[in-house]
């Protein structure tokens, strides 16, 4: 599939704010103690890593529009 350049751009913002997010739950639940918040955080920590999986496979295939 082809994609414009303004969709890949779109994606590679995304892929770098998730990053940023993923980061800091990361980071952050190590001072959780709340077994709540701790495991929201663990899910947050799962699906933002499939999602960047998934932004990555599209940045590659999205590669030989440039």
């Amino acid at each position: 599939m082809n994609y414009a350049l303004h969709e890949v751009l779109e994606v590679q913002e995304m892929a770098s704010f998730k990053t940023t997010c993923l980061t800091k739950s990361k980071t952050m639940r190590a001072l959780v103690s709340d077994p709540e918040l701790k495991n929201i955080m663990e899910q947050d920590i799962t699906i933002s890593t499939r999602q960047l999986e998934e932004y990555s496979s599209i940045l590659t295939k999205a590669k030989g529009i440039h």
